[in-house]
């Protein structure tokens, strides 16, 4: 796997998945919205640990800065 997410594209991934933590252990969100928010936030923050995400693969996308 190659990586295609830069810094600023994981750290907002890794944010998202702190502010539905929160609301969650706040109550703030519960029932189908807890459980759909929440699988979205542990898959932003899988994808964010490992640089690399599946659905920009086949549209060529990389949020990554390119090497000079």
């Amino acid at each position: 796997m190659k990586k295609n997410m830069g810094s600023v594209d994981r750290i907002v991934r890794v944010l998202f998945f702190i502010l539905v933590a929160v609301l969650y252990l706040t109550d703030q969100i519960s029932g189908a919205a807890a459980v759909i928010l929440g699988i979205l936030a542990i898959v932003f923050l899988l994808t964010s640990l490992i640089s690399f995400c599946p659905l920009y693969y086949p549209f060529g996308i990389s949020t990554e800065k390119k090497k000079k």
